[in-house]
């Protein structure tokens, strides 16, 4: 599986941490009076935590959120138990790039999130050949992978056609989200709103090339989730813990 786990309340952690270790430094004397301490304890104690509060809730609500990777469907990149920092506000006003690591809500029934690398975007044609991924007749360099895809792969015919030994199946709109013929520029190409996600660890991944198209906006057409209102949750760009796997996501 490719879900992980929403953890909003790590990233309230790290501002409270930070609140109390500014309390520690700024403390100064309590008046005498009872008056007084009660004014002091609410400025050197309170208020911080008010602020910070405020702050991580806006944070965690519009612009950054964090997520726990519970599964290996991304590895290498990711590890089981690595914690990213994931951006929310980005694709509010960008389109995703291809290879970024996406955040999003998959059509398929799961009350978690997924995680993958966009492959390709609307507009973009996709085969898969012998294990090599080509976007637009170009092979893609993907040093991220673990391994390559041991199945063929074609977008084609206003749909999405697997090989995995015994001939190329087309991926069925009642368990895949196929947008309608109505719904594609052209028989090839990725249609609008659509993108083509796949786990870094390619063999060992439930993504686009089982459920069919994620979707950036717009409502899922076809597949269990059909219907459902959608938007990308954000892109992963820090693993911030463990420290030993803390770097920035590059594509």
């Amino acid at each position: 599986m490719g879900a992980i786990a929403v953890t909003p309340f790590e990233l309230l952690g790290l501002v409270a941490v930070f609140v109390v270790a500014r309390i520690v430094l700024t403390l100064r004397p309590v008046k005498a009076n009872s008056q007084g301490k009660s004014t002091s304890f609410a400025r050197e104690y309170l208020d911080p935590f008010i602020y910070a509060g405020i702050a991580a809730f806006l944070l965690i609500t519009f612009v950054a959120r964090t997520y726990y990777i519970p599964s290996g469907s991304m590895i290498p990149t990711l590890q089981i138990g690595d914690v990213l920092l994931v951006n929310k506000f980005q694709y509010r006003f960008q389109a995703p790039h291809e290879g970024d690591v996406v955040v999003f809500p998959p059509p398929v029934p799961t009350t978690d999130d997924f995680i993958k690398r966009v492959i390709a975007r609307p507009g973009d044609t996709l085969r898969i050949e012998h294990g090599v991924v080509y976007v637009d007749g170009k092979a893609l360099d993907e040093p991220y992978i673990a391994e390559r895809p041991n199945y063929n792969l074609v977008v084609k015919d206003y749909g999405v056609y697997v090989d995995t030994g015994a001939g190329y199946q087309a991926l069925t709109p009642d368990s895949a989200n196929i947008p309608p013929r109505k719904d594609w520029s052209a028989p090839d190409r990725i249609p609008k709103n659509c993108y083509f996600m796949m786990g870094d660890n390619r063999n060992d991944s439930e993504d686009s090339h089982i459920w069919g198209f994620a979707q950036n906006s717009g409502t899922f057409a076809t597949g269990p989730e059909a219907g459902k209102a959608v938007h990308f949750t954000g892109h992963a760009f820090l693993i911030f813990w463990p420290l030993s796997h803390a770097r920035i996501l590059s594509r």
